[in-house]
């Protein structure tokens, strides 16, 4: 039977695919060979991302692949556990000057992603500029690999003394909506912001990040439809490893905690929203809740949907986006991920070079509601570029064979 912290693969299922993904842009076009071959050098370091599926009983694992990882040069979908990703759960691709990995997200969340990533670039800029980068912070080739990364990140946990917290916001079932069902222009838009712009009206506003963008959805939601009088619900990515102390585990134990914004609510007024919806995040991040979740998650009740909505929008914003020395040779970064039913639009924000990067997806080709975004940001003089917009064109993973 799987432990509780490992995958829960559901491959047979193509409406529960949830893939996600890293795209970062470079100053020079990528060198496909370099890539190439930094990928399997990076192999030893980062084992659980070079695995297939294969059958344990009843129970979907990850073994070991010993095939090369694709990398294409091509922006192009391929399809995972297939032969054309030589049954890989994860792959390669790069396109002029930027580059992108990918992988069901069930392998690992934003911050077990990360590193990797921080790695492939330390190795390739390496080989392609041929200077000599300080390590310090990289997860490098011929290190040992700590058990914190790989094992049970809650190992030192007596969950028999966990109780249940006293305040957990739950999902709003009957929620603002700007789709019935998921259509197929899944689209992204990426966007560009100063760094020191936002954090100042964050400072000005009593927000944070997280907080900022979440009001500013709500804004649009309300600009969009004024007529609605279904309450914007936004949930907000956690990680719940980094909340109980363990940063290193590449393990997926990512939540979501809720912000409410009621029809009655005055978005108008911004610190005192922003003050609001902090407040709910401070409430639901706590220590206790994520020992709770954790709790819960031990049990192995049934995966819950992702085609089932529950939410407004989502934002998520991992914050350990700095590649050191490498800063100066990378343009971009924006995470993705394929959309599911659960929320209308995703905005995946990063942070570097003193730039915030935001990924706002959404299921749907229109911009009307993106453009009612974009108002919000105006209002409040935070310069925004629009970078590009394209289709959502991520990897697919392909079902058990019988």
């Amino acid at each position: 039977m799987l432990k509780y912290y490992e995958p829960r693969l559901n491959l047979s299922s193509p409406e529960q695919q949830n893939i996600m993904g890293i795209i970062v842009s470079l100053h020079d076009p990528v060198d496909g060979e370099i890539l190439r071959s930094v990928i399997e050098e990076l192999r030893v370091r980062f084992p659980y991302f070079y695995v297939k599926a294969s059958y344990n009983g009843s129970d979907l694992i990850t073994v070991p692949n010993d095939l090369p990882m694709t990398v294409r040069n091509t922006w192009e979908p391929v399809s995972l556990n297939s032969e054309e990703s030589n049954y890989h759960l994860a792959a390669w691709k790069y396109e002029g000057h930027r580059l992108a990995f990918e992988l069901p997200h069930e392998l690992t969340d934003g911050a077990g992603l990360f590193p990797y990533i921080k790695s492939a670039m330390f190795l390739y800029l390496s080989k392609r500029t041929g200077r000599t980068f300080d390590p310090t912070g990289f997860r490098l080739p011929g290190e040992e690999i700590p058990e914190s990364e790989i094992g049970d990140p809650f190992a030192d946990v007596d969950f028999q003394a966990v109780e249940a917290p006293f305040y957990r916001q739950k999902p709003v079932p009957d929620c603002f909506h700007l789709v019935n069902g998921m259509e197929i222009d899944k689209t992204v838009f990426y966007l560009k912001l100063p760094e020191e712009r936002v954090m100042t009206y964050c400072r000005d506003k009593d927000a944070s990040p997280n907080v900022l963008f979440s009001v500013f959805l709500a804004k649009a939601a309300r600009r969009y439809d004024p007529s609605s009088e279904k309450p914007v619900t936004v949930f907000v990515a956690v990680d719940h490893k980094a909340i109980l102390g363990n940063h290193d585990n590449y393990r997926l134990f990512a939540g979501n905690n809720v912000l409410v914004f009621p029809k009655d609510m005055d978005l108008n007024d911004i610190t005192k929203t922003c003050t609001v919806a902090r407040g709910q995040l401070i409430l639901q991040a706590q220590p206790e809740n994520s020992l709770w979740e954790i709790k819960e998650r031990k049990r192995m009740l049934p995966i819950l949907s992702l085609d089932i909505p529950q939410a407004s929008f989502c934002v998520s914003y991992p914050k350990n986006a700095s590649f050191g020395p490498l800063d100066a040779y990378i343009r971009e970064m924006y995470v993705v991920t394929t959309l599911k039913p659960i929320t209308d639009v995703l905005c995946e924000l990063t942070c570097i070079n003193h730039s915030f990067f935001l990924a706002f997806m959404q299921p749907f080709s229109s911009v009307k509601f993106f453009e009612c975004f974009l108002d919000e940001l105006r209002m409040a003089e935070i310069p925004c570029e629009l970078l590009s917009r394209e289709p959502l064109r991520m990897c697919g993973v392909q079902g058990m064979k019988s």
